[in-house]
């Protein structure tokens, strides 16, 4: 399991918990939820740092984390829907054949735009867009 989905695991969890609870209770704390979870101080930093800024939790140093008013009104998340891809990205083809053509090299005059997304400032959108459009 990698850091960002422990991340997103214990978040999950102690977002659970706080949905359980009245506003103003304290949840457990650093180091139980290290003990708990059996994970790092600061991935329960970081999962903690997530919930506050999404407004589920507030942590006071010294004294703990609380359940804000905000997690004690709002309804259990919905686990995200992935659906969606499988309409998108259309059905699995059988074999090894559209595999292999994706590892074939490209030609040497040709940039390869099938190894992932670019951040955004790096993406040649305005040039994409240029030989898009109908000559």
């Amino acid at each position: 399991m990698n850091k960002d989905s422990s991340v997103a695991f214990l978040a999950q969890q102690i977002r659970a918990e706080a949905q359980r609870l009245p506003a103003g209770d304290r949840l457990p704390s650093s180091r139980a939820l290290t003990e708990r979870y059996r994970v790092s101080p600061v991935t329960v930093s970081r999962a903690l740092a997530l919930l506050a800024a999404e407004g589920v939790v507030i942590t006071r140093p010294g004294s703990g984390t609380f359940v804000s008013e905000h997690a004690a009104r709002r309804a259990p998340a919905r686990p995200a829907d992935f659906g969606w891809q499988s309409v998108v990205l259309g059905g699995r083809q059988g074999g090894a054949e559209p595999l292999a053509a994706l590892l074939t090299p490209p030609p040497a005059d040709a940039i390869a735009l099938n190894g992932g997304y670019l951040p955004l400032a790096l993406q040649p959108l305005r040039a994409l867009a240029a030989l898009a459009q109908p000559q």
